[in-house]
């Protein structure tokens, strides 16, 4: 029976290979849907709850557990008949046949990859340790019986129940201890972060002749920004954040780096998920110009309600110092009043309907938008390669910050009309024969609700549009995307691709209530297969809008 034992032991060992490399793909699945939902521990556990039965204790490990139960009553009540050899076979075989495929996560196709950057690396010891250290014990222990009784090893040297609970269990515990990773790195992240704000305090403190502009809102953050780097590259040296760096850690790394001494303007893109983060980003760097473009329901879930979020981007305003200029969106109420108690600070608002600064007149095609703009007694007509009335009200808060600093009507004029879209905010794009509206970041009601208009204008082909919807409005978002469904259904489009089926529900609802038909309609699970349907419909001279394009962690 030597060969027989050794078998057995091999299957053993083979075993916990095959539960290694489960681990290893389940460990940077979760590792990777940290890092994309912001290294947030409420974000993390509220993805969590959404996916427990298909990702955190999916229906491959309730089944081991199952048998694993079955097989702790069967070794007390049928240790006779039910013997660990037998088990051994059961488990290897089923290991082999089920776990030791990782395709649910091992994802072929993600639009953002897993980036090692070094805080994934801080996170990764603890995580891996306690991913390792678990499992490995109770195999040796399993093994050799040191330390706990080795009740039944019959014909094994392994203790088969002891093994795979050790494996089996530290595999459901993965999720979790990335938490326990989170809390065991917190003050080594805190210390770090820490270090970078003060280097960009002194910095900062070292240029005083810097202006500061500071901008934030619910929407249109990152398309200001760009355009007041535009309007002002011309006559001043600018730096400005990249992208959508409105993080503590993003601007640091800007202040830290980028800015120079030669630099006569720093532009900087402030966001907030929670209260208190405009203050925190204050507290780095402290505006001369502060630029409110709106405020919507993006990030309601996480604020609870419109009023806590106009009070939180009023904070930029409050951090004004005397002297201080604000930059206001006239046509948002809350935003309007932001600061007016204030007799120490310049107020300047700009609107399509209101303000000291106004745009009117707006009309828009494959070219662009075009506007007339009226700056006291001056007027003239704006051509931009940008989409909607949005971006015109995005344009005019530049025009103020542009107008402010002492640079000409007729200069900007000449500027916008050479700014470019930002990516994936309706950014118009000509991809051989036929055209791509990409506003695929982050859509919101009143972005998303104007895409659909500005497609339905089209009439150079077939309009189709790609979406999933939108989220993050907590107890509004059924109701929004119902609305977002109305505004399709009202702009008579020739192909609606929904992804997801879930998300596709209250869209649908919307789109029944126009009373249009649903033959023009199809719900795929994932960009990928919209993108595969498209590619068979496409005809010479169509535009697609693509409208939101989800991360992975929301895939369905």
């Amino acid at each position: 029976m030597d060969w027989y034992l050794t078998l057995l032991n091999y299957f053993s060992i083979f075993f916990c290979v095959i539960l290694f490399r489960y681990h290893w793909y389940r460990t940077r699945f979760f590792v990777h849907t940290f890092q994309q939902v912001g290294y947030k521990n409420n974000e993390y556990w509220q993805w969590l709850r959404a996916h427990w039965d298909e990702k955190v204790i999916p229906i491959d490990l309730g089944v081991f557990n199952l048998i694993l139960l079955i097989s702790v009553a069967a070794d007390g009540f049928f240790g006779s008949v039910v013997t660990k050899n037998t088990l051994a076979v059961i488990f290897f075989v089923y290991a082999v046949f089920w776990l030791s495929s990782v395709k649910r996560y091992k994802q072929e196709k993600v639009k953002k990859p897993l980036v090692l950057t070094n805080r994934v690396k801080r996170l990764l010891i603890p995580v891996v340790i306690l991913g390792v250290v678990f499992p490995g014990f109770l195999t040796l222990e399993a093994y050799t019986g040191r330390y706990l009784y080795n009740y039944s090893p019959g014909l094994l040297n392994f203790d088969i129940i002891l093994l795979v609970f050790g494996w089996v269990f530290s595999a459901i515990l993965i999720p979790f201890f990335i938490f326990v990773g989170s809390w065991i790195t917190k003050p080594i992240e805190r210390s770090i972060q820490e270090g970078f704000k003060k280097q960009a305090r002194k910095k900062l403190s070292s240029m005083p002749q810097l202006k500061v502009i500071a901008i934030t809102g619910s929407y249109g953050k990152t398309s200001t920004k760009f355009m007041i780097r535009d309007l002002l590259k011309e006559r001043f040296s600018v730096c400005s954040t990249p992208g959508s760096y409105n993080t503590p850690m993003g601007i640091c790394k800007v202040i830290n780096n980028d800015l120079q001494s030669h630099h006569q303007i720093l532009i900087l893109e402030m966001g907030a998920r929670y209260e208190g983060n405009i203050q925190e980003l204050c507290d780095i760097a402290q505006p001369d110009i502060s630029v409110i473009t709106n405020v919507g329901v993006a990030h309601l879930e996480t604020f609870g309600s419109q009023e806590v979020i106009a009070r939180e981007k009023g904070t930029l305003v409050d951090n004004l110092s005397q002297g201080g200029i604000a930059i206001l969106n006239a046509d948002d109420i809350h935003v309007s009043k932001m600061g007016a108690g204030r007799s120490d600070i310049t107020r300047i608002l700009t609107g399509l309907s209101s303000g000291d600064i106004k745009g009117s007149d707006v009309s828009y095609n494959t070219e662009g938008t075009s506007f007339q703009i009226e700056v006291g007694e001056e007027t003239e007509q704006v051509q931009t390669k940008l989409l909607g009335s949005h971006n015109v009200q995005n344009m005019l808060l530049a025009i103020g910050v542009a107008h402010h600093l002492g640079i000409r009507l007729k200069t900007m004029v000449l500027g916008a009309k050479n700014i470019e879209p930002v990516e994936h905010r309706l950014e118009l794009k000509k991809a051989g024969e036929y055209y791509i509206i990409d506003d695929a970041f982050n859509s919101n009601p009143v972005g998303a609700k104007n895409a659909v208009e500005i497609l339905g204008q089209f009439n150079s082909g077939r309009r189709i549009i790609i979406t999933p919807g939108m989220v993050e409005l907590g107890e509004i978002e059924y109701s929004e995307n119902q609305k977002f469904g109305e505004a399709i259904g009202n702009a008579k489009l020739d192909k609606v691709i929904l992804v997801g089926e879930e998300r596709a529900e209250p869209i649908l609802k919307g789109i029944r209530i126009t009373e249009n038909g649903e033959e023009n309609i199809t719900v795929v699970n994932s960009l990928f297969e919209a993108n595969d349907i498209l590619r068979a419909y496409l005809q010479p001279g169509d535009i697609v809008l693509y409208e939101n394009d989800l991360p992975d962690v929301y895939n369905e």
